[in-house]
Order: structure tokens, then C-alpha cells, then sequence
């Protein structure tokens, strides 16, 4: 029996559908315009908590995860993304991360300087970098300092230098050190932190995006635990045989910094008073992807002496055009020694 008629076309004749579906495959991404912005507060084994609306009295939590189309682009704490899907932070609900934003700044390590060449992104869109470093158990590592501020410098982020247990040892050793530099500090002790120590230190990050650096140990967790009383993270202790301290925070995580005193509900203080990212404590800052070109942009007393330095000049070699322009009054020295410290940090290994 004939199926079709003798005048049967293509539209008569049914097609079966291939294994892989009848769905042709297309380059064409949807746009999805109905986005919400969102900021990365954590992430956790593929699962990006995400904040959507902050800043607003309709902000809320939002579990996400990253979509296909983004292929192998990672998301890392501090990016503004888009996401799509059930925005409405209930339980056991999943959104999807389309699209990341172009970030303002970079923090990045590597494990090592020479075993390790990849590199790692610490958290993205920070404006300043807190330093934490305890004046004593643990000693201070002024190698690992300068490692610090060489990535800041290069992530171009604002230094701030956090010395910790002020009353087990006295800061002014260490502040010396780093006077020409002009970093701004502060200074804290244990038995001030819940009072007054924890409000000096929150005027530092007023309304800014504060990534907090340490080794184990130092009391980075600590501190912050008093800046953000309401969120608190555990925290561990210092080996007495080794002098180092136990990683205890085991993922970067952002938390919002509580409203200053007097501000009023609802207002622009009250709602986006500064955020803090606490990051887990490492033992080594490598700094194999630095490039000495960005170092020097955070001397802008020394850059304008660099238009006559050889191409790809280190700024710490014999033919160097700096030590003319210091040798003409044009700067302190004292500077072009820090700038220079500074730069062989990268170069040498951090127990030299």
C-alpha cells in the first residue's frame, strides 16, 4: 500500500530525527537581557554564592553556578557577574552565571617562583589590600611584606599594613622599614579588638573593598571575626615548636562591613559601608607573573626618570636612568633603595 500520494513533495515525507536530536547546532548565544547583576561573596566546589540587588532593601543570596558559555573563564570572589534562572534565594534553588564583568583590578599569585608558572587569581575588583602581620608569635616576615605589596602594587591596589599583637612586641622596628614608602598602618592589640581596636581599623575600609593578606597565624581570621562580629569564621593557632600558624579559613569569602555608628537606616553609610574579603593563610607569595614595569607605577616620583632607562630595564641594573635622575636632586634615594628592595623581592626566594 502506498504511503503517500503520487504527487508527494519533501514536506509529506516525515524525517527521523538523528541520535544526537533534530536541534541544529547554531554560534548564535542568547544576549540574556533580562540579567540580574550579582557580586561573588564565595564559591565552593562549583557553587558561586552570589549577592543580587546589594546595596538595596530587595538584596538577597543567591546559589549559582558557572553556565557552559563560559567555558573555561573562571569566577573568583569580588566579580560582578550576570545571572539568569530562579533569583529568588530559597532553598535548593539553582541560578546560572552568564556573563562576568570587566574587573578593575586583579590580585594573582603563584604557589612558587619557579615550580609552579601558573597563576592563580586571589580575588577580583579589591581596591586596597590589607597586610596583616603580627609584631610577634609568629615573627614578623618582612620578606613576605615586601612580596605583598610588590602584588599590590602590580594589582594596583591601595597597601595597608595591619600589625597585630602590638602588645606582645612594639611596632616602631618594623614601621621604620617601610616609612619611605609612605604606607598607611595601623596598629592593634588582642585585648582591644572587640572595642576600640576593631572601629580604628574599620576606618581604614570605609566604603571600600578590602582584600586581607596574611600568613597563618597572624590573626588575620581574629580580626577580622571583630570586624564583622555577626559572621564569625573559626580560628586556629600558632605551632609553639614550628612558630607557624594552621590554615583554618580554607576559602576566600566577602562579608560586608556593619553599618558606622550613627548612620542612618536606608542610607547610602548604612547599606554599602565597605566590604571584606578574607582570604586562607599561605606560607609563600610567588611572584613569577609580576611585571616590573607595573611596580614602578606606584612611585610616581621615580616613573618620569624611567622615559631614558634601556628598553625592558629592570630599574635594578648599571645602565638604569633612576640613578642619574635621584643623583640630579630629582628624588629621595631613600625611595629609589625602596623601589629597588622591593623589585629583588620578586627575584629572590622568600627565606633569603
Amino acid at each position: 500500500m502506498r504511503r503517500y500520494g503520487k504527487d508527494a513533495d519533501e514536506d509529506d515525507i516525515r524525517n527521523r530525527p538523528g541520535r544526537k536530536g533534530s536541534r541544529p547546532r547554531t554560534r548564535i548565544r542568547p544576549k540574556h537581557e533580562d540579567a540580574a547583576d550579582a557580586m561573588i561573596l564565595t564559591v565552593d566546589r562549583g557553587r558561586l554564592t552570589c549577592l543580587v540587588d546589594g546595596g538595596t532593601k530587595q538584596e538577597r543570596q543567591v546559589v549559582a553556578m558557572k553556565s557552559r558559555e563560559l567555558g573555561r573563564k573562571g569566577v573568583v570572589v569580588g566579580d560582578t557577574v550576570s545571572v539568569v534562572g530562579d533569583l529568588s534565594g530559597e532553598p535548593d534553588t539553582l541560578a546560572r552565571i552568564v556573563r562576568v564583568s570587566e574587573r578593575s583590578s586583579v590580585l594573582r599569585r603563584t604557589a612558587d617562583d619557579d615550580d609552579d608558572p601558573y597563576e592563580r587569581i586571589v580575588v577580583a575588583n579589591a581596591e586596597q589590600m590589607a597586610i596583616v602581620t603580627a609584631l610577634a608569635n609568629p615573627e614578623p616576615r618582612p620578606r613576605l611584606i615586601d612580596r605583598c605589596l610588590v602584588a599590590a602594587y602590580d594589582a594596583g591596589m591601595e597597601p595597608l599594613l595591619v600589625l597585630t599583637k602590638s602588645d606582645l612586641a612594639p611596632p616602631e622596628r618594623l614601621l621604620e622599614s617601610y616609612a619611605t614608602l609612605g604606607i598607611r598602618y595601623v596598629v592593634t592589640r588582642q585585648d582591644e579588638l572587640e572595642t576600640a581596636g576593631a572601629e580604628a581599623v574599620r576606618e581604614h575600609l570605609r566604603g571600600r573593598t578590602t582584600v586581607f593578606i596574611g600568613h597563618s597565624g597572624v590573626g588575620k581570621t581574629t580580626l577580622v571575626n571583630a570586624l564583622v562580629p555577626e559572621r564569625r569564621r573559626s580560628t586556629g593557632h600558632v605551632n609553639a615548636v614550628t612558630g607557624r600558624g594552621r590554615h583554618t579559613t580554607v576559602s576566600a569569602l566577602a562579608l560586608r562591613l556593619p553599618p558606622p555608628p550613627g548612620a542612618r537606616p536606608g542610607s547610602k553609610k548604612a547599606l554599602d559601608p565597605g566590604w571584606v574579603i578574607d582570604t586562607p593563610g599561605f606560607r609563600s607569595f610567588g611572584l613569577s607573573h609580576i611585571d616590573p614595569s607595573r611596580v614602578i607605577l606606584a612611585f610616581p616620583d621615580l616613573e618620569p626618570g624611567t622615559v631614558e632607562c634601556p628598553r625592558a630595564c629592570s630599574h635594578d641594573e648599571q645602565d638604569c636612568a633612576l640613578d642619574a635622575w635621584v643623583a640630579d636632586g630629582h628624588a629621595d634615594p631613600a625611595r629609589l633603595y625602596s623601589l629597588r628592595r622591593l623589585l629583588s623581592t620578586k627575584e629572590a626566594h622568600e627565606g633569603d
